[in-house]
Formats: C-alpha cells, sequence, structure tokens
C-alpha cells in the first residue's frame, strides 16, 4: 500500500469538478492527498469541494480559475500556496477543443483558443509550482494528453495537434528539470465516458467505428484514468518520467 500512498502530498488538478478531473481529485482524496479543486465556475466547485470532504474530511479545497488567463493561475498557485503550504502534484487536465470539424474551416479565434487552453496554459502552470519543486527536490506534473495527439484526424485537427504538443512539453520538463527529481509525464486516454467527450460517444455511428474496432470494446469511464495518475504521482511512479500512458482499450493497437 506504501508505493500508491499519497498521505502528506498537496495535488492542485485542473478542471477537477467534472469528468477525470473529478474522478483523480476524488481518487487522490481517497489515497491521503490533499486536493485543490478548480474549474471555471466557483459555485461547481464549492460543490465537488464539499462532496470529496464529506467522505474525506478537510482533504479538498475550492479554488475557481480560468486556465486561459494567466494572473488567475497565478492567484490559483499563490492561494493553493497559502492554504496547503505548497504543492507537490500538478495535475493539467482542464482542456477545450470549441471546434469539430475539417481544419480548413476552423475559425482563427478557435485555433489560437485552443493552443492556449490546451498548450501554454499548461506550460504557464507548470512554470509556475516547479521553483517549488526544485527546492524540495521532489514534484510530479501529469498532463492528461489524448491519443488524439498520436494520428492524424479528420474532425479534431487543432486539438490533436495540441495534444501532440503537450507529450513534447512534459518530455522537455522532465529532461531539464529531472535532476531535481522532478518527474513530468503525460496520460492520453482514447474515449472517455465524459461530457467534454459527449459528441464522440453520444454519436452511435462515431462510438460504433470506436468500439468495434477496440480489443475491450467499449469506451471508458472517467475512474479508469485516475489510478495512473496515482501511479505517476505516487512512490509507485518514482522512476517514470518523460513518458506517454496510453489508456483507450486497446484502440491504438488494433
Amino acid at each position: 500500500m506504501n508505493l500508491f500512498n499519497l498521505s502528506g502530498k498537496r495535488a492542485l488538478i485542473t478542471g477537477s469538478t467534472k469528468g477525470i478531473g473529478k474522478a483523480i481529485a476524488e481518487r487522490f482524496a481517497e489515497h491521503g492527498a490533499k486536493v485543490v479543486i478548480s474549474s471555471r465556475k466557483e459555485d461547481i466547485c464549492i460543490q465537488v469541494r464539499d462532496e470529496i470532504n464529506k467522505s474525506f474530511p478537510d482533504q479538498a479545497i475550492s479554488i475557481p480559475c480560468n486556465i486561459n488567463e494567466k494572473n488567475q493561475l497565478e492567484d490559483l498557485v499563490d492561494q493553493a500556496n497559502r492554504v496547503f503550504g505548497g504543492i507537490d502534484i500538478l495535475i493539467c487536465n482542464a482542456a477545450l477543443n470549441p471546434f469539430f470539424g475539417s481544419s480548413m474551416d476552423i475559425p482563427d479565434e478557435a485555433f489560437d483558443k485552443i493552443l492556449s487552453a490546451n498548450i501554454k496554459s499548461n506550460h504557464w502552470l507548470s512554470n509556475l509550482v516547479l521553483p517549488q519543486m526544485k527546492k524540495r527536490k521532489d514534484g510530479s506534473i501529469i498532463v492528461i494528453s489524448s491519443i488524439g495527439g498520436l494520428k492524424g484526424s479528420e474532425m479534431l485537427g487543432a486539438y490533436s495537434i495540441s495534444k501532440a504538443a503537450d507529450m513534447q512539453l512534459v518530455r522537455n520538463i522532465a529532461v531539464e528539470h529531472g535532476p531535481d527529481n522532478i518527474r513530468a509525464n503525460c496520460i492520453s486516454p482514447g474515449i472517455v465516458k465524459t461530457r467534454f467527450a459527449k459528441a464522440l460517444w453520444d454519436n452511435p455511428e462515431i462510438l460504433h467505428n470506436t468500439t468495434s474496432r477496440a480489443p475491450l470494446r467499449r469506451i471508458g469511464e472517467p475512474d479508469e484514468i485516475a489510478g495512473a495518475a496515482i501511479y505517476l504521482a505516487s512512490n509507485a511512479g518514482a522512476f517514470t518520467t518523460g513518458q506517454n500512458i496510453i489508456i483507450d482499450g486497446g484502440v491504438t493497437i488494433s
């Protein structure tokens, strides 16, 4: 059990009021970590915080934040440091995709918004927590990427570009800051039953095409991603860095 024990650790998790982010926050609290619940809407952050604290008293705080605003990210880290005394684990889960269609048709504004939210905010946030991790000679940064970053896409071009860039972002962090015992990794889920991915799993044709060639013949659940995050954040993953862990039911091997 000690391999996966997160007692005494403090985790900042963006986009943690629903889907994969919420599942990670709940499981981190279960494994002993204190967690920062964060998304844009304050009332939903408070709701999730209270749900977690009902099961695991005093394990969660809530800090609303728009990841596209650098000053809000700075405030997010400052508040988390003030309450918890530091951040040991950063999980960049929040992302967006406002456009579904051909890359020839995507508006410039949507393209810029996707790259800013899905890449630049992760870069900013990592740089905000790295100094304290380097000082302690310990830290784990986890970015939730996607199997979309591993192959071309007819309908998710900009999103796929952003997710491929996230894989390179963690490799860069791992190489630059590994000597200070800081680990950085990606988790790349396939289609998971979240509201974010509803356009994919709620479409019977897309769902059939995906699951029919997947060895497990189904899509994933948010809680099935949380285990990999616990591994990467705990002593179990102490020798794992710069990697991309694919959790897709086998879609990318078939």
